[in-house]
């Protein structure tokens, strides 16, 4: 589209190399694989909170949400509503019990209770987790600097990826929750700047947006019928419930945080703090979704460079006469992740430009930081002091931790690049985390509420589940004569039906045996 002004480009240095600076100062205090992996429990609350939001608050909800809003309407932002819920539980629960374990991973104690079967099993779920959300993040990024900047994706990625791999390994837990602790704030200020730019440049102003969003349906938060079969608020409440209970119970880039305040008191405020943050500022994205849908409504002509770029990413080889047609058969879903970096390249002035791109960037790097710095020390401590060599010496640990990060950094910008193409960032995590979230949560769960439930039956419960995972997330490819024995239920009720299926088989089993 067109090249960044030297301005612009100037911020976004500056702002990569502070990040980058960040890991250099921490990087002193590094010495022991405890001060790495929980910054020996000496952050406070306030901070962990806000670097929770930041995980969060990544830029599959920067970019994807407005993009989701844009080409349907506000039912994805029941996810943010089933939050509160989860913390509650989490709370109550999650956090009072991994403070007491005092394990620094989160899967652990798995092994404890059912054998190092479900330990490793919940590792990989987890790694594959954070692949997918490293990998829609990375791409999300991409996506969006490329239409700001001209350059490719692939060269973006691995600009953005070696300055996160570079802070993350020097200054570990620290640096990644200071990092964030920044960027929530750039993030923000970025999300609430654009939503003023739009508003700003609408003919007719606030009441215009809101007169098309009502016509158009686009603040709909889905039907609320007992429909399980389309994306309604039943459905999206399920999953959001079920995910962000994965997130707060089961996802080692939250239970590590646990441990890095003084007190649980602490960690519980934290927890709160993310939740009552999130909410306000997801909605934030969904009203800018709605205000580019109605900026594109009164200047419909502005879409056309938009619709054209899309047509030609999918069909490269395509006539102009092919080109024109494929255009007139888009729908707003199609094209919905494309619109906000199309705005921000044609309506955002020089210098403000920058400072937005770095809000997207920070937004990025801080659930790529963690999701790094999380996946180094699960490996070294569920994988390779568990099963290659169980004693290492600090030297060696701190080794592992860093090749670890590195590496795990690598293959996000790997996922990411292979995921170039996709027609929605957010839809794409949205399955494959639930997809991976569905085992871990269901074994976790029957492990910590059925106490009598023993190895062989979690055993057996987990083989069910998987087998209901797959089934339910291949379903489309049944062949047609074999139609019968498709899942009609919708995408996103894979964690739901996978976390069931391993808790209730489990419990079934357990009630069985002590009759029996």
């Amino acid at each position: 589209m067109k090249n960044l002004p030297v301005f612009d480009l100037a911020i976004i240095i500056i702002y990569l190399i502070g990040m980058v600076l960040v890991g250099f100062y921490f990087s002193r205090k590094n010495k022991n694989a405890e001060q790495f992996t929980t910054a020996s429990g000496k952050i406070p609350g306030w901070a962990i909170g806000a670097s929770i939001y930041a995980t969060f608050l990544s830029s599959n909800t920067f970019l994807g949400v407005p993009g989701k809003a844009f080409g349907s309407n506000w039912n994805a932002f029941v996810f943010s509503l089933s939050m509160p819920l989860a913390a509650w539980v989490a709370s109550k629960y999650f956090v009072p019990f991994y403070r007491k374990t005092g394990e620094v991973s989160a899967y652990t104690h798995l092994e404890h209770r059912f054998g190092a079967w479900a330990r490793t099993y919940a590792v990989v779920c987890f790694l594959l987790t954070q692949l997918a959300r490293m990998g829609s993040i990375f791409f999300g990024i991409a996506l969006s600097l490329q239409a700001l900047t001209g350059y490719s994706m692939e060269l973006i990625m691995l600009v953005m990826g070696v300055c996160i791999i570079i802070y993350t390994v020097l200054g570990g837990i620290e640096a990644v929750i200071w990092t964030e602790v920044v960027q929530a704030v750039i993030k923000t200020f970025g999300a609430l700047l654009i939503l003023y730019l739009i508003v700003n440049e609408m003919p007719g102003g606030v009441s215009k947006i809101v007169e098309i969003g009502e016509v158009n349906h686009k603040f709909s938060l889905g039907s609320f019928s007992p429909d399980f079969v389309q994306s309604s608020f039943w459905v999206v409440l399920l999953y959001g419930f079920f995910i962000n209970l994965n997130n707060f119970g089961m996802d080692q880039n939250y239970i590590q945080r646990y441990h890095t305040t003084s007190s649980e008191k602490e960690a519980s405020k934290s927890l709160w703090l993310c939740v009552w943050l999130y909410l306000p500022a997801s909605l934030i994205f969904f009203i800018i979704g709605a205000c580019l849908f109605a900026y594109y409504q009164v200047h419909p002509e502005l879409i056309e460079a938009v619709k054209h770029q899309v047509a030609v990413e999918r069909f490269p080889n395509a006539s102009a006469t092919e080109i024109k047609s494929i255009m007139a058969s888009l729908q707003p879903a199609d094209y919905g992740d494309k619109v906000m970096p199309h705005f921000m390249v044609t309506k955002i002035p020089v210098g403000l430009m920058g400072l937005i791109i770095s809000a997207i960037l920070s937004a990025a790097m801080s659930t790529i930081s963690s999701g790094m710095n999380s996946s180094a020390t699960v490996f070294s401590v569920d994988i390779f002091q568990r099963y290659i060599k169980k004693d290492v010496s600090e030297k060696q640990q701190m080794k592992i931790l860093h090749i670890a990060t590195v590496v795990f950094g690598l293959l996000g910008m790997g996922t990411g690049i292979a995921m170039i193409g996709v027609k929605s960032v957010l839809d794409v995590w949205w399955q494959l985390s639930g997809i991976f979230a569905a085992g871990m949560l269901g074994l976790f769960l029957l492990g910590i509420i059925s106490r009598q439930s023993k190895n062989h039956e979690a055993l057996i419960a987990t083989m069910v589940g998987i087998l209901v995972i797959v089934w339910m997330t291949f379903s489309s490819s049944i062949p047609e004569e074999y139609a019968f024995l498709r899942s009609s239920l919708h995408k996103n009720m894979i964690i739901v039906i996978g976390t069931l299926s391993i808790f209730l088989t489990g419990v079934l089993i357990t009630k069985y045996r002590k009759q029996g």
